[in-house]
């Protein structure tokens, strides 16, 4: 089992648990999250924070960016400016059986979460 964890982020993960083998979560949030719905927010938020990445050195210290991406089943912004920002999600249900779910992490716990998927992300890949 891998567990990360700091102010208003939280992030399981427990192969032995086959349905749900994922756990998010935020500032009184969490959800469980299947190895697919996981994999999509993964490579979702690694691609955000590339996009922000490459905006930098764009941006003036006062100006803002926001960016949104969607990849079915997922929905995520990012929103702030160069040097900090949040990091909202939203997992759409589809389908008569399909959950929905909305989470936010404000900054810097965004920037601490969107790290720790990305180490999970490049250890996977």
């Amino acid at each position: 089992m891998i567990q990360q964890e700091g102010p208003g982020w939280r992030l399981a993960r427990d192969p032995a648990r086959k349905a749900f083998p994922v756990l998010i979560g935020g500032e009184g949030w969490a959800i469980e999250l299947t190895q697919d719905e996981w994999q999509c927010l993964q490579s979702l938020v690694v691609e955000l924070t590339d996009q922000h990445q490459q905006l930098v050195d764009q941006l003036l210290a006062e100006e803002s960016v926001c960016l949104e991406m969607e990849r079915q089943p997922w929905w995520a912004c990012l929103d702030g400016d160069r040097h900090s920002w949040s990091l909202q999600v939203i997992l759409q249900g589809d389908g008569e059986k399909a959950r929905g779910a909305e989470g936010c992490w404000s900054v810097p716990a965004a920037q601490a979460m969107a790290t720790a998927m990305r180490t999970t992300w490049d250890f996977d890949q």
